[in-house]
């Protein structure tokens, strides 16, 4: 019961319910829940950042994956140098470790996991189709986008109802994004499976600095 507590209290960022039990209970810092995460993965999911540093506080034994999701450099060097394969690996639900890195901005493991090995292109086992470019566009991070970009990964890659990074750009107004992206050779004119370009994203949302550019690039819907 209170390992079902436990993640319940993660999942709402309820810290004074997370930090109680785990001062009752320690050995619920190295716990999965049913779908394989441990806590520390789930705050880190469910934006609850505050959590995820009374976790690691804690000072857990982190795997790759999560060590790439909290940035923690130190430890995915140490994990990657004593097995240089796992660069390549999967989380328990199926996101490749550098997406994990780039979806939640840690560029300098991004870099480093790219270094050793990790395939930009590799895409998630979920279903959900994710890279580590689209990972860093949907969140945001220009910086780790635009390296990305640079190092190969695929600007033109369609995912999930045929969603490109540049059609998540638009649709989240991310205006920098999208210019690079563009410079970097994405389709204009690409559309969902619905039949949704980067304007009528960038419209419905109303990101009008988005739309004016696409249409000034001659977009039309």
């Amino acid at each position: 019961m209170s390992q079902a507590s436990f993640f319940a209290a993660v999942q709402a960022g309820d810290l004074a319910e997370v930090s109680r039990l785990v001062e009752a209970e320690p050995a619920l810092l190295h716990t999965k829940n049913e779908g394989g995460l441990s806590a520390v993965l789930l705050a880190c999911y469910t934006g609850r950042n505050d959590v995820r540093d009374l976790l690691l506080a804690n000072d857990p034994a982190l795997e790759l994956h999560e060590a790439a999701a909290v940035g923690q450099l130190s430890r995915v060097e140490e994990l990657v140098e004593a097995d240089p394969e796992v660069t390549q690996g999967y989380s328990p639900d199926g996101f490749p470790i550098l997406a994990l890195a780039a979806v939640f901005g840690h560029e300098e493991v991004a870099r480093y996991l790219l270094s050793q090995g990790a395939d930009v292109n590799a895409v998630a086992t979920n279903g959900s189709g994710y890279t580590a470019l689209t990972g860093a566009v949907a969140s945001g991070h220009e910086a780790i986008a635009k390296w990305l970009a640079e190092s190969g990964a695929d600007v033109n890659y369609r995912y999930a109802k045929g969603y490109s990074p540049l059609l998540t750009a638009a649709a989240n107004g991310r205006l920098e994004i999208v210019k690079m992206l563009l410079a970097r050779g994405a389709d204009l004119h690409a559309r969902t499976d619905d039949g949704k370009n980067a304007l009528a994203f960038a419209e419905e949302r109303g990101h009008k600095e988005v739309a004016n550019h696409l249409r000034q690039l001659g977009l039309a819907l």
